[in-house]
């Protein structure tokens, strides 16, 4: 797994299509853009993985990299959150 850090305004790429940009963090919040071709569907995971559990044995390739980029962010997210707690409590 690759880990990043990234600042406000900071951005990250995915391929030559996709990218993902630090827009703010509030909190324990962080708000992300997504600058992606419209082919690929971009949802928060808790809504990909319902839509997903929806459409058992549709099969959905373009879907399927929307989950993996879906989950990369809220990877990223939670990293961040728990960085700026770390950092608060110092």
């Amino acid at each position: 797994m690759l880990i990043l850090t990234r600042k406000q305004g900071e951005s990250i790429t995915i391929g030559d299509d996709i990218k993902v940009t630090v827009l703010g963090v509030f909190g324990r919040q962080v708000r992300l853009g997504v600058d992606a071709p419209i082919k690929i569907v971009v949802n928060r995971e808790e809504v990909r993985l319902k839509i997903k559990r929806e459409n058992v044995g549709k099969g959905d390739e373009v879907g399927d990299l929307g989950l993996i980029v879906g989950q990369a962010i809220s990877q990223v997210v939670r990293r961040v959150s728990r960085r700026r707690k770390k950092r608060a409590q110092k």
